[in-house]
């Protein structure tokens, strides 16, 4: 059997039973004062590196919210036209390295067609009719989400109040007749969905028109 040690057990009791201060207790080191952004955030940034700590953000004096008209000073920096360029020459470049190797592994394949502004509008009028029900196919009820209908709708409208005068002629026609066709379309789906409601009020006694759309949202 090994030989066991002899250990002392120190009291490092600071006080007595009654209170009192013990004569033989050790002397308190004082403690560095802690800052708020010590502690675990600290040590949390201190282990991530210099670079991903964050810019610091300015708070307000009184700590309300930021008014309407202060929304612009809440913002972060915008970024430079060097930082602008950088990125958009990265972006690139990835593009093409995913372009290349798609073109790989399937022989034959073009390069994407180009976005455009016409492409642009036919895909947001391609949603808006698919959310109005337009996916539906032969004998089937048609899904309508009206609310996002109507956000690609407006995103349609936004597109063209801040694009107004800066297009030509066949663009501006594009964007006026996919925003009327989408708009009559909207009223054509609610009037459709109205007149689906008021046949199953109790006491109309008319069954509801088969394969009416339906609402999803």
């Amino acid at each position: 059997m090994a030989d066991i040690k002899e250990f002392v057990i120190n009291d490092r009791r600071k006080f007595t039973a009654e209170g009192d201060v013990r004569p033989d207790a050790p002397p308190s080191e004082p403690k560095p004062p802690q800052r708020p952004e010590d502690g675990d955030s600290a040590r949390l940034v201190e282990h991530a590196g210099p670079q991903a700590v964050p810019p610091p953000v300015a708070a307000q004096d009184n700590g309300a919210e930021a008014a309407p008209g202060e929304s612009d000073e809440m913002l972060p920096p915008a970024p430079t036209a060097e930082q602008v360029q950088q990125a958009k020459r990265a972006f690139d470049a990835t593009v093409d390295r995913l372009d290349t190797a798609i073109r790989a592994t399937n022989p034959g394949m073009e390069h994407a067609p180009e976005i455009t502004f016409e492409r642009v509008v036919q895909s947001l009028y391609m949603q808006a009719l698919m959310q109005l029900g337009g996916a539906a196919g032969p004998g089937q009820q048609p899904q309508v989400d009206l609310l996002g209908a109507r956000q690609t709708i407006d995103m349609l409208g936004v597109l063209g109040e801040k694009t107004k005068g800066n297009l030509t002629d066949a663009e501006a026609r594009l964007l006026d007749t996919a925003l009327f066709e989408l708009h009559m379309g909207f009223l054509e789906v609610t009037q459709a969905l109205s007149r689906q409601a008021a046949t199953r009020k109790p006491g109309a006694g008319v069954p509801p028109p088969p394969g009416g759309p339906s609402i999803v949202r």
